[in-house]
């Protein structure tokens, strides 16, 4: 199973990385949430950008471009194995940081690889 950590945890039902937390977790996969709300989502606390942590296989990622670039060093410092780009969250500047770091960026949406059997 791949560990993930998803940019941009919200336990807002309407969310679609609150749709993947749980998604992630009834396929088995070990999630940490993190992002700026407070609360929990799939049984795992939202917390805040500032651990490393070195166990990460994907980080997928649910904030924009523009609030990306905050973001960077604590990727960087993860070495996941790859980022998934959902829809709406493809940046090129990262994702070059990415390769330069040899970390695959996958554009792609976590949903629907994981309905596919393609995570």
């Amino acid at each position: 199973m791949k560990k993930t950590l998803i940019i941009g945890a919200s336990p807002n039902p309407e969310r679609y990385a609150y749709r993947a937390a749980h998604m992630l977790t009834a396929k088995g996969h070990d999630i940490v949430n993190v992002g700026i709300k407070k609360g929990e989502v799939a049984g795992v606390e939202i917390e805040k950008p500032g651990v490393i942590h070195h166990d990460i296989d994907t980080i997928t990622l649910y904030i924009g471009p523009h609030l990306q670039d905050q973001y960077y060093d604590y990727i960087l410092q993860t070495k996941p194995k790859r980022v998934v780009f959902n829809p709406g969250t493809e940046n090129v500047e990262l994702e070059s940081l990415l390769v330069d770091n040899e970390i695959e960026p996958v554009e792609a949406c976590t949903l629907v690889l994981l309905s596919t059997g393609q995570y």
